[in-house]
């Protein structure tokens, strides 16, 4: 990308050194020759392709360009009072109203999940200011949504990364190629997976400032990063856009926003006017007036005349021939097999034995190394992930065409969910891997105390029941059981008569569902009460798994003591007559 030098030297100078000093090292290390992952992380196991971006998917925005515009050198002062002049630094580091509660309520939300991450408002803000200079200034409705569309350039190859459609025009409204989509310029085929619903409205709308923010959000805090590491800080925005002008310049918004900040209304924010493609960035349509042929200038040969050299009138002219491009590996790729994955079956909270892997091959079945291959878990009916908490990896497959998924882990869910295999940078017809999680499970049921469970008719047992689960030998936590009150220990039928359990309002309930062991596999069974039957009564406790214990319950009355026997001696009879 053309990097405007002059301008941004012009207009901040300062901040643009200190930037660059604190990335040099980092910089340094995107050498020629480096591969980064979704990441931005540098990876060894694959050389770079020869077409640098074509085929990549390691930034947000499929690298596209941005406003170069730096922010001013003098520090903004705090919010200026209505109707006193306002200063070029008060001006800049006034956010819109919507924008900057966008940013803000992504913040909080990522502080609430992702606690680790430390993720500053101010990054998302100094990000949406270079990439649509706070939404075009803020041009969005009340709920968020760009009042006009904010796209960037074809991604055609011609000058940028070559991105063939992956969203059927839906969301850039091009059925050719992609194009960086709303305030936060996410690419389609990024926001498929990134997208979050910030607003509540149950959509994923790249061009809502609220869903784009707080999916760039999610974009930063991904593979455990925390943005107080200054080095995390800097992998992840270059993930977001693999460039260092582009660091340089999130970095000093970054500063200039920590500094201080304050809202204006809508579409008043200060509109950017420079961006590494020489372009203003406004999407325009193409004229439909057809155009006139140019004439011929008095230097431009006509057809029929020979250019000089040629002594031949009349043949034509040699012409050097043009070089056709090698493909890239990934131009080659026509197919995706299945390279031996195994049953994808686990129970909740474990990790998967098994891992997806897939091959890419030619037409011919000949495999291609150093493609990108993207495993993407599909649908929100699960909370599974791959190692790390993150819903997509991609992998470059080895010299064997192969790309093997990191392991999957089984979240709390259960049920199906499908792992989505793709060829970044092509359209071709993924595989879908379908994995399933089964329920926790105990095989073994047993009291924590032995002492005989007795009550009077009309009291109250004086001691809880408690169980200890297992599942072969080992603590069985969260394993979901249910304890009933039955009629026989050969009929399982709930008991009409005998000791009983209370709901919240007092009445009598036999039957108790939705119970869950704790993490040590222990379940604590609430107060247990006797109407007036007598008599021995069970309670039957079981689990998901088939762990089962029927506990006995007796109802007596109390016993009267026996009355001790008399020690008084007998009379003396007298000696008197």
């Amino acid at each position: 990308m053309v990097a405007h030098f002059g301008t941004r030297l012009r207009k901040g100078a300062m901040t643009t050194a200190v930037a660059a000093v604190a990335v040099a090292a980092l910089s340094a290390s995107q050498a020629p020759g480096a591969t980064t992952d979704d990441a931005g992380r540098q990876t060894t196991g694959a050389d770079a392709e020869s077409t640098p971006d074509a085929n990549s998917d390691g930034s947000a925005t499929g690298n596209s360009p941005y406003y170069t515009d730096l922010p001013p050198l003098n520090t903004p002062s705090p919010a200026p009072t209505i109707g006193t002049p306002v200063s070029v630094g008060e001006a800049e580091a006034g956010i819109p109203a919507t924008v900057l509660a966008a940013y803000k309520q992504a913040a909080a939300s990522l502080r609430a999940s992702k606690a680790g991450c430390n993720l500053p408002w101010e990054l998302l803000a100094a990000i949406g200011k270079v990439e649509s200079g706070q939404a075009r200034g803020g041009n969005v409705d009340a709920q968020g949504n760009t009042i006009t569309a904010i796209l960037g350039p074809v991604l055609n190859g011609e000058g940028f990364a070559n991105i063939g459609d992956t969203d059927g025009g839906a969301y850039d409204g091009d059925s050719t190629y992609d194009r960086a989509v709303g305030p936060m310029q996410f690419i389609p085929s990024t926001w498929e997976w990134a997208g979050r619903d910030g607003n509540g409205d149950g959509k994923k709308d790249p061009n809502n400032i609220y869903d784009a923010a707080l999916a760039a959000g999610g974009y930063l805090c991904r593979f455990n990063w925390d943005l107080a590491d200054e080095a995390d800080l800097h992998t992840a925005i270059l993930s977001y856009n693999n460039s260092t002008e582009y660091l340089n310049t999130v970095l000093s918004w970054l500063e200039f926003y920590r500094e201080g900040t304050h809202e204006v209304p809508d579409g008043t924010g200060t509109l950017p006017s420079n961006r590494s493609d020489s372009s203003d960035g406004v999407t325009t349509t193409p004229s439909a007036t057809p155009t006139t042929p140019n004439t011929p200038s008095p230097n431009t040969p006509s057809p029929s005349t020979p250019p000089k050299g040629d002594s031949s009138p009349g043949t034509k002219p040699t012409l050097p021939a043009t070089p056709i491009p090698s493909p890239t590996p990934t131009e080659t790729v026509d197919h995706l097999e299945d390279a031996g994955t195994g049953t994808l079956t686990a129970t909740a909270g474990d990790a998967f034995g098994e891992r997806v892997a897939v091959r890419t091959e030619t037409s011919a079945g000949k495999a291609v190394a150093k493609v990108r291959v993207r495993f993407t878990i599909v649908g929100d009916a699960t909370d599974a992930t791959f190692t790390g908490g993150e819903r997509v990896a991609t992998v470059v497959t080895d010299s064997k065409g192969t790309a093997t998924a990191p392991a999957l882990v089984a979240g709390e869910k259960t049920g199906s969910f499908v792992v989505r295999t793709s060829v970044v940078g092509r359209t071709l017809t993924g595989l879908d891997f379908t994995a399933n999680v089964t329920a926790r499970q105990a095989d073994a049921l047993a009291r924590t105390t032995t002492t005989a469970l007795t009550c009077v008719p009309g009291g109250a047992f004086a001691e809880a029941v408690e169980v200890k689960a297992t599942l072969n030998g080992a603590v069985a936590d969260k394993v979901a059981a249910t304890a009933t009150l039955i009629t026989s220990a050969d009929d399982a039928t709930v008991n009409d008569k005998g000791p009983y359990f209370k709901d919240a309002a007092g009445n009598p309930v036999r039957t108790l569902t939705d119970l869950t062991t704790d993490a040590d596999g222990l379940l604590k069974l609430p107060a247990l009460f006797a109407d007036d039957t007598t008599g021995t009564f069970l309670l039957r406790v079981t689990t998901t798994g088939g762990a089962t214990l029927t506990v006995e319950l007796t109802v007596a009355a109390a016993t009267t003591p026996e009355p001790t026997p008399s020690t008084t001696s007998e009379p003396t009879a007298s000696a008197t007559p």
